[in-house]
């Protein structure tokens, strides 16, 4: 019964957004957004630069909070509470639901005083505690033997496929249930994006991923399922193989194929 009960949560989506509408004052930028996020998958959000995939993204942790014009209309669930209810604590939010940006962002601090930062925040002083953080979080983000004998160096002195791992790390150091990418490779050399998609397999055994992505190959490699939207609607949302081999409707097919974007 125990093990039913564990793959029936499993199976459960993490992160369900329901009918969301998106405004930046009176100019709409997502139409009625479905769509689900299952536990431990990674879905990629695709479409033409402007299509709302950021925005979306940035829906779902609330970032959009910091953008007085914005408006978001619906619901969006992280285990059965809206995120936008007075119930959801926004700190606890990100806490669960962590975010990579595009361009790393290390803070001016040491690589060890970066990864610590959230559980800093969060009221973590245990030294020990710490410790362990690091090096679980460094190894997660596959970073530690690069870094172990320099974590009290400058995490700017790092190149930027390490910046951006150091970046990955700071965001599982808190035990999210969600990490969201936003295009996360788009600064990086072909060898760093590499290391960071090979990462980003690795690190779907234990968290969500959701990742939005201007580049096909990538959607196609790195991710399970696959939404591509379009002057903000979701047209089309399945199993990445299916989407890219057979997707289901044409604008689809055209944009996977090149026709535009």
């Amino acid at each position: 019964m125990m093990k039913e009960q564990r793959n029936a949560d499993h199976d459960a989506p993490v992160l369900e957004a329901e009918n969301v509408n998106f405004y930046y004052g009176r100019a709409q930028a997502l139409h009625d957004v479905t769509l689900s996020f299952p536990r431990q998958k990674v879905t990629a959000l695709i479409g033409p630069s402007g299509c709302g995939k950021s925005t979306f993204l940035r829906c779902l942790n609330r970032m959009n909070d910091l953008v007085d014009i914005a408006r978001v209309e619906g619901r969006i669930m992280l285990g059965g509470t809206d995120i936008y209810s007075s119930a959801m604590d926004v700190i606890e939010l990100r806490r669960r639901v962590g975010m990579v940006f595009q361009k790393s962002n290390p803070f001016p601090k040491s690589i060890y005083e970066n990864v610590v930062y959230g559980l800093r925040v969060g009221g973590v002083r245990d030294k020990d505690y710490l410790d362990e953080a690091v090096e679980r979080s460094l190894k997660g983000a596959a970073l530690w033997d690069e870094v172990k004998d320099r974590l009290h160096d400058s995490a700017l002195e790092l190149s930027g496929g390490q910046q951006q791992r150091v970046c990955i790390a700071r965001a599982i150091a808190i035990n999210p249930e969600v990490i969201l990418m936003d295009e996360p490779c788009s600064a990086l050399d072909p060898k760093s994006t590499a290391r960071v998609e090979e990462l980003i397999k690795e690190l779907r055994e234990e968290y969500t991923i959701i990742i939005v992505t201007h580049n096909m190959q990538q959607a196609a490699r790195v991710s399970d399922y696959t939404a591509f939207l379009f002057e903000g609607l979701l047209i089309e949302h399945g199993v990445t193989d299916q989407i890219f081999m057979k997707p289901k409707n044409k604008q689809t097919e055209d944009y996977i194929t090149g026709r535009f974007g």
